[in-house]
């Protein structure tokens, strides 16, 4: 799929790439190049550890609620682990 950056500088990423990537209005992101190739990913967000009964948890540092975890980005990540294992 192809784009194009104008004389901004500004980059549109298709919505069916956004979809997949799971990027919403909003949400920051991580630019670098690396070995000639630019590589856009969702920045980590920052998170504290809180006790929770006799577990310690992180949870989401700052305002925002954490995105929504579904059951596609599940099945997804479940074939990436199990294509590397």
């Amino acid at each position: 799929m192809e784009t194009t950056i104008d004389a901004s500088g500004r980059l549109v990423i298709p919505k069916e790439v956004r979809r997949e990537a799971g990027l919403l209005p909003g949400v920051r992101l991580v630019v670098r190049a690396v070995e000639g190739q630019v590589l856009i990913e969702p920045a980590p967000r920052p998170v504290r550890l809180v006790r929770q009964g006799r577990l310690t948890v992180a949870r989401p540092a700052g305002k925002g609620a954490a995105p929504a975890l579904t059951a596609a980005t599940v099945e997804k990540t479940l074939r990436s682990v199990r294509r590397r294992g």
